[in-house]
C-alpha cells in the first residue's frame, strides 16, 4: 500500500480512483465494509482504491479541550488499512487551512483534481468541508458536476449497537471489551513497549510485565483476560489496568501477568501488545499484599478456564 503524506505527494498521473474519506479510527466493521467495497470496485474498474484520512484527528484541532483518545494511533491505523488491500492512503495533515476549505473546494482540489475520483463511497452520516457543511447529498450533487458517482452506506448495527468509533469508545470506557470486540471485528488492543526497570539486554525472568506510558484510549480500570505479545512471542495473560490501590499512592499502570511463562529476551524497544478479551472484575483495594496475591491466583484460574473453553472445538 502506498502512503501519501500530503497532497503534493500524489503523482499527477495517479488514478482514476475509487475513494472513501474518513477518520477510520478503529477501522471497525463498518469501515471494513466500505473499504472492502472500494477495493472490489477498483479491481473491477481498473482503478486505484484510496482511503483519505487525517493526521492529527480533526477532533484534536477543532475541539482542543476534548481530550480525545484514539482507538488506533496512526501507525496502527495505517497497518489495519493496509490489511484491507487498499492501493493507497492519503494521510492529509489536518491544519487550520484544510479545515477552512469549503465542501466545494475539498471536492474540486482533492477528489477531482488530485485523485481523479470516479467513485466516492461514504457512510450515511458523512460530513466534510468547513464547519462540516457538506453531507452525502452535497457530495452527490458535486459528483454529477465533477464526474464521479457517490455510493452511500446505511448505518450498520449489531445486536442493537451502532457500529461506530464513538460507540466503541463508550463500550471500552465501560470495560465492555467483549462487546467492543464484536463491533471492531477483532479484539481491542494497545501497543507500546515494556516499562523501565526490567533488565533490558538480558533474559526477562519474571512473569509480570508493565506497559510503558500509553496516552491513547484504554479500557475502564479493572482486571481483564488478555493475550500479551512480547516481541515475537504471545502469552495468555491477565492484565490489570488502573492505579493499584493496594500499594497506596496513585500509581497508574497497565500490568500483565503472563501465563505459561518462560524467560525471554527483552530490550528497551521490544514491542508489547495487549489484546483485551474479557473483563473479570473491578480493581479492588485489598487489606494486604497477601490477599491481593490470593485474588490474583483466582483471576489466573478464571483466565485459564476462559482459554480452555475457547480452545474447545465448536459444535
Amino acid at each position: 500500500m502506498l502512503t501519501f503524506h500530503q497532497l503534493d505527494d500524489v503523482p499527477p498521473s495517479f488514478g482514476p480512483t475509487i475513494i472513501s474519506v474518513g477518520n477510520f479510527d478503529g477501522v471497525h466493521r463498518a469501515h471494513q465494509a466500505v473499504l472492502k467495497d472500494i477495493v472490489q470496485r477498483a479491481q473491477q474498474q481498473g482503478a486505484k482504491s484510496v482511503a483519505i484520512t487525517f493526521e492529527p484527528h480533526p477532533g484534536r484541532i477543532l475541539r482542543p479541550g476534548s481530550d480525545l483518545k484514539l482507538l488506533t494511533p496512526t501507525p496502527e491505523k495505517l497497518h489495519l488499512l493496509a490489511a484491507t488491500g487498499l492501493d493507497a492512503v492519503l494521510l492529509l495533515p489536518f491544519s487550520r487551512d484544510l479545515s477552512l476549505l469549503t465542501p466545494r473546494e475539498f471536492a474540486e482540489r482533492i477528489l477531482r483534481t488530485a485523485l481523479r475520483a470516479c467513485e466516492v463511497h461514504e457512510g450515511y452520516n458523512f460530513h466534510f468541508g468547513h464547519k462540516a457543511a457538506g453531507n452525502v447529498q452535497t457530495l452527490t450533487e458535486f459528483g454529477r458536476e465533477m464526474g464521479f458517482t457517490v455510493k452511500v452506506f446505511d448505518e450498520m448495527s449489531l445486536r442493537g449497537d451502532s457500529v461506530s468509533s464513538s460507540q466503541i469508545r463508550k463500550l471500552l470506557q465501560q470495560g465492555r471489551v467483549s462487546r467492543a470486540r464484536h463491533l471492531l471485528g477483532r479484539p481491542f488492543a494497545i501497543l507500546s513497549t515494556a516499562g523501565r526497570g526490567r533488565g533490558y539486554g538480558s533474559k526477562y525472568t519474571v512473569p509480570t510485565i508493565n506497559l510503558s506510558r500509553y496516552d491513547e484510549l484504554v479500557p475502564q480500570d479493572g482486571v481483564y483476560v488478555t493475550r500479551t505479545r512480547v516481541g515475537e512471542e504471545c502469552f495468555d495473560s491477565v492484565t490489570n489496568v488502573g492505579n493499584r490501590p493496594t500499594f497506596g499512592a496513585d500509581s497508574f499502570a497497565i500490568e500483565s501477568h503472563l501465563l505459561n511463562f518462560h524467560p525471554i529476551p527483552l530490550k528497551a524497544d521490544t514491542e508489547v501488545e495487549i489484546f483485551f478479551l474479557q473483563r473479570l472484575r473491578d480493581e479492588i483495594k485489598f487489606p494486604s499484599v497477601e490477599s491481593l496475591r490470593e485474588q490474583i491466583a483466582k483471576d489466573v484460574q478464571q483466565a485459564r478456564r476462559y482459554f480452555h473453553l475457547a480452545a474447545l472445538p465448536k459444535r
